[in-house]
């Protein structure tokens, strides 16, 4: 079997549409190592291991026969399209080329079906750069196994955090956060979303990033009860003290939903302070006696 043939048919068996710089490198250094494909032998590797000039070769055949195909809108020479994957979602790209991102925000809402808005932009949580690097790191000792050093040692690509401003047409949001964030894998696809709970914290969170408060509120409104229990057991969890007290607000106050949990979560109500239900706004005298909080949303 060729090398180029081997390349073709493990690129194909990813599923996702784009294989990133580090991710190719990693199939061809493994295969430099086996020296085999599906138990065939691959005749043409003469090295004991791949270097970036034969990475770069491969590279460069597998555009000349149309099977990769920069994509743009990325740094040069670092994520490619996979012929016939064109029709995959910017999402679906997204979570290719970061694995550590997840849909979040405006962007998991519409996931689920929590709002009728089309988001122009697409929302992503990724971890901040440290932790973003240690898990790399993780991730590299899982591709490479033993082989760590020697991949190294012939100066492959290490994983990185790839730009990405705009994909296609939409734009990139995407949120650092030190929360590892709850997320969930979507079967057949190369796609992770918010999980029903953690969207509705981040919408407590991060409102602008959700159509601003008053959409927030609509949404509560109208989905709290449905989801109650992924709410409030997310939010006991996960929560920090301010999460709770605008979560006890809009679920009991607003909406008049029950949970013995509420009593719970009102010792976190702090007199005299200058919490707001709306982060994002300023603060204004109008509030929630019980539960301490400043009410400044502005329809």
């Amino acid at each position: 079997m060729k090398l180029t043939k081997a390349l073709s048919l493990s690129i194909f068996e990813l599923n996702q549409p784009v294989i990133t710089y580090y991710q190719l490198a990693v199939i061809v250094h493994n295969l430099y190592i086996s020296k085999s494909f599906r138990g065939e032998n691959i005749l043409s590797i003469r090295r004991d291991y791949a270097n970036s000039r034969n990475l770069n070769e491969v590279l460069n055949q597998l555009q000349d026969d149309g099977i990769l195909d920069a994509f743009r809108g990325f740094p040069k020479q670092s994520v490619f399209s996979i012929l016939g994957r064109s029709d995959a979602t910017s999402g679906e790209v997204a979570c290719s080329v970061d694995p550590f991102c997840y849909l979040s925000h405006l962007s998991a809402m519409e996931y689920h079906g929590l709002t009728n808005r089309i988001p122009s932009k697409l929302f992503l949580s990724s971890p901040g750069r440290n932790l973003w690097k240690n898990f790399a790191h993780k991730r590299m000792e899982k591709d490479l196994k033993n082989s760590l050093s020697i991949y190294r040692d012939n100066k492959l690509p290490e994983l990185r955090k790839i730009r990405m401003e705009k994909i296609r047409k939409t734009i990139v949001n995407r949120h650092n956060s030190i929360h590892l964030g709850a997320y969930k894998n979507v079967r057949g696809k190369k796609l992770r979303v918010s999980t029903l709970g953690r969207t509705f914290l981040e919408m407590l969170r991060e409102p602008e990033l959700c159509g601003g408060m008053p959409h927030v509120l609509d949404v509560f409104s109208e989905f709290a009860e449905t989801y109650l229990k992924l709410i409030v057991d997310e939010i006991d969890i996960h929560g920090t003290p301010i999460d709770k007290v605008r979560a006890g607000y809009i679920l009991e106050e607003r909406i008049g939903l029950n949970n013995p949990i509420f009593d719970k979560w009102i010792i976190y109500a702090q007199r005299g302070g200058s919490r707001k239900l709306d982060p994002s706004n300023e603060y204004i005298p109008d509030f929630s006696e019980k539960w301490c909080l400043s009410i400044n949303v502005f329809s």
